[in-house]
């Protein structure tokens, strides 16, 4: 009688450090801002956490904010740009914080309403679905695992579909900049390893 080997496949999700919209938060989709100084200090933290690790693959973000956290952690060597990781589209509420945008639409969450010329919902499911088998098939053999730097909502969205809660599940797990998340298995069960995880330094 053959068995099969349940997988066990990590993904670590790298949430990039803070910026000044973060701080303030305003919502950053396309807007290529940088590290604020203290972001690049979380950043650097990242890197004690990391460095005793291997890793598959590196899969990067390409804005900015993403890339310069992916350098100072000492990860981008070998990072992949990867579109699929860009933060959610928030189209003509870029910019705008979540009380603001309420000041017009009533209970607006980005979990439930999207964002008009921007992302649904179902359209940031879709692009996690694709991170997520990306990821695996870099990391086919048990016990390898992919690091992955992007952003605080589509890597909220990332965990929700993890989980098999869809990118909206993405809303029931909260997550500060230069935290180090854990995707992984429990026998064959996709499960939260570590989530919203301070580095030390932090």
């Amino acid at each position: 009688m053959t068995t099969s080997t349940p997988p066990t496949s990590e993904l670590w999700l790298l949430r990039h450090g803070a910026t000044t919209w973060a701080r303030q938060g305003r919502h950053t989709g396309n807007t290529d801002l940088a590290l604020l100084p203290d972001g690049e200090d979380e950043a650097r933290a990242l890197a004690a956490t990391l460095s005793p690790l291997s890793f598959a693959a590196v899969l990067c973000s390409p804005l900015l904010r993403a890339r310069q956290t992916c350098e100072l952690a000492g990860q981008a060597g070998d990072a992949l740009p990867c579109e699929d990781l860009r933060e959610w589209d928030y189209g003509a509420y870029e910019g705008l914080t979540t009380p603001e945008i309420r000041q017009q639409i009533p209970g607006w969450s980005v979990w439930s309403h999207g964002c008009p010329g921007g992302e649904s919902v179902a359209q940031v499911d879709q692009r996690c679905q694709r991170v997520i088998a990306q990821a695996l098939a870099l990391a086919p053999a048990p016990g390898q695992r992919v690091a992955l730097f992007a952003h605080g909502h589509i890597l909220r969205a990332l965990g929700g579909c993890w989980l098999g809660l869809g990118a909206a599940g993405g809303g029931l797990l909260s997550l500060a900049t230069g935290t180090v998340s854990v995707l992984g298995h429990e026998r064959e069960q996709r499960v939260i390893l570590r989530w919203n995880a301070p580095t030390p330094a932090s």
